[in-house]
């Protein structure tokens, strides 16, 4: 299928828009695009409407000067379901798309019926050093030089003939290097560290939902871990149930980064459980 354009606010938003039925909403990551999200449509759009867009900065989407905070990535959502005439949603979020969904809720908490949070930022200062390297000064020239083609032309040629030898890459190696290749022009590492840096200091992140979450009627909430990831610790899906009174909590054991990438088949049927069995439960509520 191919993408659809809107312009918002005088910018390209890219986005795919499939199927039937409850909507749901998928967010990716920082460097991520909706290709991480794409194996998701066949399995969901039977029965539901799905939404995957490129954030503002990535993928097909434009990549602007401007405001890359959590705030603006969930205004921009917001006003794409008001282009399409959605009303509520099931919001799916991955690392920063989790910060942005839990934003969302925050902003627009009579938009969002269900909450899905993958590997999800915003849930702990702990973070890898890759990201806080971002926030260095210089990292702009450094990354366009380690991000230049003759670099990344060497690396691939490296990869592939590892492959040739019997190496597979997981699914978080093939994830990041995709996100990594997306850098090779200006704009794009301009925007990437524009986002990173509204979300991480040198510190750690610098973005927590936890008042945020406190401050909002509860929805219902599903947690996914990798069990290995390495980009963010699996225990803040702890603090997420600290916060969040109705949550529950699924991990991926032996997964990364990218759970719903190493095990796209289990996400898939653990999604459409989980808002299946929310939905019958509103139902039985409604009839008591």
């Amino acid at each position: 299928m191919a993408p659809r354009k809107v312009v918002l606010h005088s910018h390209e938003l890219s986005y795919l828009d499939s199927g039937t039925g409850p909507v749901v909403l998928f967010i990716h990551g920082i460097l991520g695009s909706q290709r991480q999200w794409a194996h998701l449509v066949d399995k969901m759009d039977d029965h539901h409407r799905v939404l995957v867009p490129d954030l503002f900065g990535h993928g097909e989407s434009a990549k602007p000067l401007g405001d890359y905070s959590l705030s603006a990535h969930a205004a921009a959502l917001r006003d794409l379901l008001d282009h399409l005439g959605v009303h509520r949603v099931t919001l799916v979020g991955h690392s920063l798309g989790g910060g942005i969904a839990m934003q969302f809720l925050y902003l627009f908490p009579e938009r969002v019926d269900r909450l899905v949070l993958v590997a999800s930022g915003g849930l702990g200062r702990e973070v890898h050093p890759i990201l806080r390297s971002a926030t260095l000064p210089g990292a702009e020239q450094v990354l366009g030089v380690v991000a230049s083609s003759p670099v990344l032309s060497r690396v691939g040629a490296l990869g592939r003939g590892a492959r040739k030898l019997g190496w597979r890459p997981g699914a978080d190696t093939d994830a990041i290097w995709r996100g990594f290749t997306s850098l090779g022009d200006r704009e794009s590492r301009r925007a990437f560290l524009a986002t990173t840096r509204a979300v991480v200091d040198l510190g750690g992140q610098s973005i927590s939902a936890h008042d945020h979450l406190k401050a909002v009627v509860p929805v219902p909430t599903l947690v996914v871990w990798g069990s290995k990831d390495r980009m963010i610790p699996a225990w803040h899906a702890i603090n997420a149930q600290r916060s969040v009174s109705d949550c529950r909590v699924e991990l991926f054991d032996g997964a990364g980064h990218f759970p719903h990438l190493d095990d796209p088949d289990r996400f898939a049927r653990l999604l459409r459980e989980f808002i299946a069995s929310d939905a019958s439960d509103a139902t039985a509520d409604e009839t008591d």
